[in-house]
């Protein structure tokens, strides 16, 4: 059992580092999926797009090289499923894209921002917390698991990319997509580079992580197998919606010894403590807060948008935008198809009020 609690805070502190990791990252480069969709509608800019990309990209490959070599079971991941939520993860993804627009940015970013200073993003933490854990085991729940849960396709094969009969379609797509973006010669910066290769290297080795330093063949308890520190109890990479919840969770019934450390958690902490370093290091850590009720209105509904939607679709634009496509999942695919359509339509209704103010 000494062996087996070692190897618990071994997991927990490399999800720690990762996030630590990925929140100096994202605040030095501005690594941002929503400022990248932005970028996109409103200034023709592919930058940030380029970045995600790229960071998708490297993310398909190391994972089906894990696969591969025999290093993590893919069929066990989070995101392995014989059903296609497609009702789930199109009514969630489109209600996350449109919340993460008008609450500044996604889960990611909002920790970002948090740990820059930003108090409007301590709220939208809190906010987007407490409904996504409503929409995991809550009132929402109940509505979500009576509606578009029970809206599925079961697929022969698992609803996978793998129903193509392409093999190794992981690398191929993973190559297609580096190849597209590499071609760009003013993307290789520095800073582009360390965002897309960074973060989706940073995926590929949080996947190794739980999938095999944390695969534990027979418990010593329970003489199951088990993934060591994972709240679905089975392989995880880097999420920020629900692990916000739990986070909350934690934080709130910490004297409950049946809460306990989840890698999503140590993650989570990784990057507000990350974000932190980087932002008083740069000498850009600055107290903010709400302009005026609107823009605290704003924050508020988006919050919790981005909690209810986010849990509805199974993971945010990191749980399916990169840890999800990753695996190839069809879930995630339409998933991230209806996040980005979500935060189009946000950003448009957003230019089409401010003209309208500006001709007023």
């Amino acid at each position: 059992m000494t062996e087996l609690v070692t190897l618990t805070k071994e997991v927990l502190g490399a999800f720690f580092l990762g996030g630590l990791l990925l929140g100096v990252i994202s605040q030095r480069t501005h690594f941002c999926t929503m400022g990248a969709i932005s970028d996109v509608v409103n200034m023709g800019d592919w930058t940030r797009a380029r970045q995600w990309l790229c960071a998708i990209g490297v993310a398909m490959i190391g994972f089906a090289a894990l696969a591969d070599f025999g290093l993590i079971d893919p069929s066990k991941t989070l995101y392995a499923s014989p059903r296609l939520m497609w009702l789930s993860m199109l009514v969630g993804g489109l209600m996350f894209g449109y919340g993460m627009v008008i609450a500044s940015g996604c889960g990611n970013k909002t920790l970002v921002r948090m740990g820059g200073g930003n108090l409007k993003s301590l709220v939208v933490f809190v906010v987007m917390g407490v409904s996504a854990f409503a929409t995991l085991k809550g009132i929402t729940a109940v509505v979500r698991t009576n509606t578009v849960d029970t809206v599925f396709v079961d697929m022969p094969a698992g609803a996978h990319l793998s129903v193509l009969g392409i093999p190794h379609l992981g690398y191929i797509l993973g190559a297609l997509v580096l190849l597209w973006v590499l071609r760009h010669k003013d993307f290789w910066t520095f800073d582009s580079l360390l965002a897309s290769f960074g973060v989706g290297g940073l995926v590929v080795a949080m996947w190794w992580v739980s999938g095999h330093l944390g695969f534990v063949p027979e418990h010593p308890e329970t003489l199951d197998a088990v993934y060591l520190a994972t709240n679905s109890g089975r392989i995880e990479a880097l999420n920020f919606v629900a692990p916000v919840a739990y986070t909350l969770d934690w934080l709130m019934f910490y004297s409950d010894a049946s809460k306990v450390l989840s890698v999503g958690i140590a993650a989570v902490a990784g990057v507000l403590v990350g974000s932190a370093i980087s932002a008083l290091q740069s000498k850009t850590f600055r107290w903010e807060g709400f302009a005026n009720p609107r823009d605290l209105g704003q924050h508020l509904l988006g919050s919790v948008l981005m909690g209810v939607g986010g849990v509805t679709a199974m993971g945010c634009t990191f749980g399916q935008g990169l840890s999800g496509i990753s695996t190839l999942s069809l879930n995630s695919v339409v998933a991230l198809a209806a996040i980005v359509l979500g935060a189009v339509v946000s950003l448009r209704q957003q230019a089409a009020r401010l003209e309208r103010t500006a001709c007023e």
